[in-house]
């Protein structure tokens, strides 16, 4: 017969049970639903192995028991609650479905039937059988008078049986056994063993508890439990425990570390002594006890000075970040020289993609340190800094305390990763934590709430990422030192390709060097028109889809060799994504080419203003931030104030309106470095003036045309060169960050610093010819 099957993990149904449990798997729930709608028989089974979660014939004993459901429950999270009578035993031949239940089929096994000639021999079995219960029964607190009457008053051997078996303590194994057993005698003499053995274990708990009575005072009840278990302990020689605790002291006094954790440790081994007989509290001493013993007091990893390795190694792992290696480079010399060296704390602040983790990987291996990274990109809680307080249920070290657990010594590099993404909520200032952590004069005594002694961080080096400086509270700003990690140029992302990921990705697709070769016109072009971004992880991704694909054709196509052009890039690809707006070809009244920063590098804004009759309003549109419609606003004032100078009638603005917009409408934009382009465009509108088509520019404006600076200087100036600009005006304050950029950068540029808005309409605007 087929029947829906369960399967019980940790139970055994026997026949004459009456038994209710829980089931939560999909499959379970299915059978007994379809059990439901049938006759309301299910066949149930035990698992082998309580860790499988979709079991089969061969995770499932063979014997079984074929049940009646007769209640189900709904539970909460997706529970049902069943309620069964065992009825006959059955042997599983096979499964017939797995999906979406098991389906059975199974042979009912048939009982033994007693010799009904040999009434003697089994009236002697029942009376016996009776005389062993009675006597468990009466020792026994969980058989109630009314249980024990009933059962006493039963005179079928068989139904006994069942009834004392389903009221005796067995796990699921040996009522497996009693399932299995088809003999009735073999039956008997298991269960008549297992209530002679019960009763001696009552009778022996009796005499314990009875000795443990004549020691103490009847009142002092929590005494009494406790002797009870050492009693217990004495019995069976378990010592375990006490053995634990020895270790840990000998740990302790082969421990380097100082003074304090010492005794801190002393005084907790004495309360894991006091507090054996309590499992939950030694288990919570114990996982502190074993977390002290792990951390690195005084252990130290051998400070590496050779600095000649170190370039070596940093050189190899990252093309260009000049500035970070140098700083590193510095700290290395001056540690060879002092034998000491304060261990600097870093925060490397970029665009993404621009190598900042992975440079902190290398900078470990150049010092020859452990290296551990600690994700702080949306931590808000000040306790996953600080650690939890012991008291609370599941207490751990905090994120310091555990990764220097990991490092194993006291003076790794340490990389917080994304520190200006770490959150303030109601559970504490997450930034003001970290402030003890980076601060050097502080954290040579930093207290973790789990730890509860201080912690000596001052050998670690840390190094701190991020992607803005604006989210990072001044205060812990200035516990660091800062190195901007600029955009790449596409001559750094073409070395960066060549040197580091084409390599990389061709050992990751299983490709020869030779099988694959990719033009550098092609990696320029992945660069400049399948990518838009400060750094080359997008980058890195397009060449690992170049990779695949030649793979794929060298396997489908025999190609011992496949080499990727500028031509048939597309092939591999696709059309470009991304196109530069290049320079106007002629030059145009009202419309200006401003410089834009953005997080994946510089970009290049043309603005475009309308001036037509109507009541003076001033129209702005593209998505205008606050700072940029001031910005327009103090230009409009600016040439106000001139109008006398370019002969613009004093009425003019009450009688016409100015639009200003900025294409691609669907991106926000915001910041004052476009005042001194709006102004120009507006001049140009107002006076009819054309403006040179091969210049961009880029600087705040003032009430009285002053240019003020601005940031993304190197990114802007690469986006106008991408654009096919020829000149550049930056604010003149800026001038010494054009000394810092490199020839690269400024080959091909003019770029004039201007200080007033007249040296900008002096560059600016085409004079008309007379």
């Amino acid at each position: 017969m087929q029947l829906p099957m369960v399967a019980l993990r940790g139970m055994t149904i026997l026949p004459g049970m009456v038994v209710h449990f829980d089931i939560s798997r999909e499959r379970s729930i299915k059978a007994v639903q379809e059990a439901m709608l049938c006759d309301q028989t299910v066949f149930l089974v035990t698992q082998r192995d309580l860790n499988t979660e979709q079991p089969g014939a061969k995770d499932v004993y063979d014997i079984g028991t074929v049940a009646k459901v007769k209640q189900v429950l709904k539970m909460p999270k997706k529970i049902l609650r069943v309620l069964v009578t065992g009825e006959r035993r059955a042997r599983l031949l096979a499964v017939r479905q797995e999906e979406p239940f098991l389906t059975a089929e199974v042979s009912i096994l048939e009982e033994e039937t007693p010799d009904l000639g040999d009434k003697l021999n089994l009236e002697g079995m029942l009376r016996g059988l009776k005389d062993m219960f009675l006597e468990y029964a009466v020792k026994s607190p969980k058989i109630t008078q009314e249980l024990a009457a009933r059962i006493m008053e039963i005179q079928d051997l068989k139904q006994l049986m069942e009834q004392i078996i389903s009221n005796i303590p067995m796990d699921y194994t040996e009522l497996q056994s009693f399932l299995e057993e088809n003999s009735l005698a073999v039956r008997y003499e298991k269960l008549a063993f297992k209530l002679v053995n019960e009763a001696q274990i009552m009778h022996i708990k009796e005499e314990l508890q009875a000795k443990v009575k004549e020691r103490v005072d009847k009142h002092q009840r929590e005494y009494i439990l406790r002797e009870e278990l050492k009693l217990i302990r004495e019995e069976l020689g378990d010592d375990t425990a006490m053995n634990d605790a020895d270790e840990f002291e000998k740990a302790v006094r082969k421990l380097k570390a100082p003074k304090e954790v010492k005794e801190k440790l002393q005084k907790e081994i004495k309360r894991f002594r006091n507090a054996m007989n309590s499992p939950a509290e030694s288990g919570v001493i114990r996982t502190y006890i074993e977390t002290m013993l792990e951390m690195p007091w005084n252990k130290a990893a051998k400070d590496s000075s050779d600095i000649h390795f170190a370039k070596r190694v940093l050189e190899e792992d990252h093309y260009g970040l000049e500035e970070v290696k140098e700083r590193v480079l510095e700290f290395l010399a001056v540690r060879s020289l002092t034998k000491k060296g304060e261990s600097p704390i870093l925060c490397l602040v970029g665009p993404p993609g621009t190598g900042k983790t992975s440079i902190a990987r290398s900078l470990a291996r150049a010092l020859q340190k452990p290296y551990v990274r600690i994700s702080l990109g949306g931590v808000r809680d000040e306790a996953e800094i600080r650690g939890h307080r012991k008291t609370y249920v599941g207490a751990m070290p905090g994120r310091i305390a555990a990764a220097m657990r990991s490092a194993g010594v006291k003076n790794p590099l340490m990389l917080l990763d994304e520190i200006d993404k770490v959150s303030t909520d109601y559970k504490g200032d997450t930034f003001s934590a970290l402030l003890e952590v980076l601060d050097s004069e502080q954290n040579s005594r930093f207290r973790d709430h789990y730890l509860e002694v201080p912690l000596d961080l001052s050998e670690v080096l840390f190094v701190a990422t991020a992607n803005t400086l604006q989210t990072i509270p001044r205060p812990l700003l200035d516990r660091m030192e800062v190195i901007e990690i600029s955009s790449y140029t596409e001559n750094e992302k073409l070395h960066i390709a060549e040197e580091h990921l084409i390599p990389k990705q061709l050992e990751k697709n299983g490709l020869q060097e030779g099988q694959l070769t990719i033009s550098k016109k092609a990696v320029w072009k992945i660069a400049r028109n399948y990518t838009k971004e400060a750094g080359v992880r997008q980058m890195e991704r397009k060449i690992g889809e170049i990779c695949r694909k030649a793979a794929r054709e060298i396997l489908e196509s025999g190609k011992k060799k496949v080499r990727v052009t500028e031509q048939n890039l597309p092939h591999y690809l696709g059309k470009e994504k991304y196109t530069y707006q290049m320079a106007n070809s002629e030059d145009e009244i009202g419309i200006v080419r401003g410089l834009a920063w953005t997080s994946v590098g510089g970009d290049t804004l043309q603005i475009e203003v309308n001036s037509m009759p109507g009541k003076g309003e001033i129209i702005l549109t593209g998505q205008l931030g606050d700072v940029m419609k001031e910005s327009a606003r103090t230009g409009v004032s600016y040439i106000r104030s001139v109008s006398s100078r370019f002969e613009i009638p004093e009425d003019y603005f009450e009688k016409h309106d100015l639009h200003i917009h900025i294409p691609e409408g669907a991106v926000p934009k915001d910041g004052p470095s476009a005042g001194i382009t709006m102004a120009t465009a507006m001049l140009s509108a107002v006076t009819g003036t054309k403006v040179r088509a091969d210049l961009a520019m880029t600087g705040e404006i003032t009430l009285r045309g002053r240019v003020l600076p601005i940031g993304g200087l190197k990114e802007k100036l690469l986006a106008a060169k991408n654009a096919g600009i020829k000149t550049v005006l930056v604010p003149k304050e800026n001038a010494r960050d054009i000394e810092e950029l490199s020839q690269e950068i400024t080959k091909g540029l003019e770029i004039l610093p201007v200080a007033q808005m007249d040296e900008v309409l002096k560059y600016a605007l085409v004079v008309k010819e007379a």
